[in-house]
């Protein structure tokens, strides 16, 4: 039986704040997680999942649907608190030059001044990999940053593993942890639920490191 069965119920999951700037959200309160992904990645759908609820989350039909940093709250039944940070998409084609500019430097903003940061969440269809975007990422996310003590954890994502048969999903994410040099990427699907366990698991690992 699995130890952890019961304690990534989620008994309290509630909006905080949301601000084009990171100056724009409230002081950090607690140790907060931050999702982040392509456009049509499937964030928000994935965020609703792992949280338990149907429309907490803000989810579109069309790519580019979060424009502002989202925080909200979460609490476990085991007594496990954090904010969580829905972080706006990025590759969006129809974006602007300037939506772009100004989407990165809010981003980048939370990434290397929000001293309660303690996981970044970088989310890829498996079925599209993992590209100069992402990499960028996990480089940035390697700088110093004078706001905390320690660096944040970086955990890769797969999403969208139900588009793929049982007998594709394993070698996708074989290719993935390649592409990435990364062990342990994690397959999940927001339609059936796999993986959400485990992705809790993993971020239970990294707020006891707080």
């Amino acid at each position: 039986m699995d130890p952890n069965a019961g304690n990534y119920n989620v008994v309290e999951a509630s909006f905080v704040a949301a601000g084009p700037t990171l100056d724009a959200l409230p002081a950090p309160a607690l140790p907060e997680i931050a999702f982040a992904g392509r456009s049509n990645v499937g964030k928000s759908s994935l965020l609703n999942m792992l949280l338990s609820r149907i429309k907490l989350v803000r989810t579109s039909s069309s790519p580019g649907c979060t424009r502002t940093l989202n925080l909200f709250h979460v609490k476990l039944a085991s007594g496990l608190e954090m904010q969580v940070t829905d972080l706006p998409g990025y590759g969006y084609a129809k974006l602007s030059r300037s939506e772009s500019k100004s989407f990165q430097a809010m981003v980048e903003g939370y990434l290397t001044r929000r001293p309660s940061l303690v996981a970044l969440v970088i989310l890829v269809d498996v079925r599209r990999g993992v590209e100069d975007e992402e990499r960028q990422l996990v480089s940035y996310m390697e700088q110093p940053s004078v706001d905390r003590a320690r660096k944040p954890v970086v955990i890769f994502v797969a999403t969208k593993l139900d588009k793929l048969s049982r007998s594709e999903q394993k070698p996708a994410l074989g290719r993935l942890e390649k592409a990435a040099g990364m062990k342990g990427i994690l397959g999940v699907s927001a339609e059936t639920g796999a993986g959400r366990d485990e992705l809790w698991q993993k971020l239970e690992r990294a707020l006891v490191l707080v």
